[in-house]
């Protein structure tokens, strides 16, 4: 099974950031972006990629263990690109609050994974939600999706739990299955 953990969004959320994307694709007025369904944004902690039939109860058991973290809001807002250098490929908005604190939810939710023994990537982890995804890019498209974007907050979105997804690949885009959620409880 193909499964990520992410954090959910709320359909307020969902459409502010839809409101976004159709700003930016005015203003870009050229470059092929595939824009991700507003439906299917969420904000990926961990990616855990394909995973044996044989570890996926472990791994639904380890996520579904309360974190004793204090629930908190996330603000999203400003946006930027992956790469850093040359054409870019993907289009996000990062996190204007909440960084910190998704940080160490996805430390938490990673190390339960990894003592599974799941292969994750090892490089840092930076909150962000992808919105795009160019076709075909030149550098240039750069400094022209981020300076289309809206400066300040875009939404905020509530975070009580992350969820685990079980993700299947189609020709008509991918379908997401929740898995289990892991709560935070701890209090404030």
């Amino acid at each position: 099974m193909r499964l990520f953990i992410a954090i959910d969004l709320p359909h307020e959320a969902r459409e502010a950031i839809a409101a976004e994307q159709a700003r930016i694709a005015a203003a870009l007025d050229g470059p092929t972006l595939r824009w991700v369904k507003p439906e299917q944004a969420h904000l990926t902690l961990v990616f855990l990629g394909h995973v044996g039939s044989e570890r996926v109860t472990s791994v639904v058991d380890a996520v579904a263990a309360d974190v004793d973290l204090a629930p908190f809001e996330m603000i999203l807002g400003g946006a930027g690109v992956f790469p850093p250098r040359g054409a870019p490929r993907v289009l996000w908005i990062g996190t204007a609050a909440g960084a910190a604190e998704l940080i160490a939810l996805q430390r938490r939710l990673s190390a339960r994974v990894a003592a599974l023994g799941v292969e994750l990537d090892e490089r840092p982890f930076h909150p962000h939600l992808t919105i795009g995804r160019w076709r075909a890019s030149r550098p240039s498209d750069r400094a022209r999706a981020v300076a289309a974007a809206r400066p300040g907050p875009i939404a905020r979105v509530p975070v009580r739990h992350a969820t685990l997804y079980e993700s299947k690949l189609s020709p008509s885009g991918p379908a997401y299955t929740a898995l289990t959620h892991a709560n935070l409880t701890a209090r404030t």
